[in-house]
């Protein structure tokens, strides 16, 4: 499913002021061609979780930011974890990814 859009705006906004706040540097662009990197180099430039269980882990470990001034609660961001941990994450375990489906199954 999509993300619901008050919430993912919500979010960034306070992912955006949470860096003004903190001086968080958000690091140098990286201005390379990814795929010309060696592996070495390629361990240097930080990534975003590669799926939605693991984007999910990042949340469940670091939401304090979002608490502030009440705009989302523990208890929300608890319950949309296992909302959809339970409704996404566990149906699409449960399914071939369509490329796994098109090396093994599409003959």
């Amino acid at each position: 499913t999509a993300a619901n859009p008050y919430l993912a705006f919500s979010a960034m906004l306070m992912a955006g002021l949470d860096g003004i706040e903190n001086k968080i540097d958000p690091g140098s662009p990286v201005d390379k061609n990814l795929y010309e990197l060696s592996d070495k180099e390629l361990k240097k430039v930080p990534s975003a979780p590669g799926s939605l269980l693991e984007a999910l882990d990042s949340l469940a470990k670091d939401h304090k930011f979002l608490l502030k001034g009440n705009v989302f609660t523990e208890d929300l961001i608890k319950k949309y974890i296992s909302l959809k941990k339970e409704n996404d994450v566990d149906e699409m375990n449960l399914r071939p990814h369509p490329y796994e489906f098109h090396l093994y199954y599409d003959v």
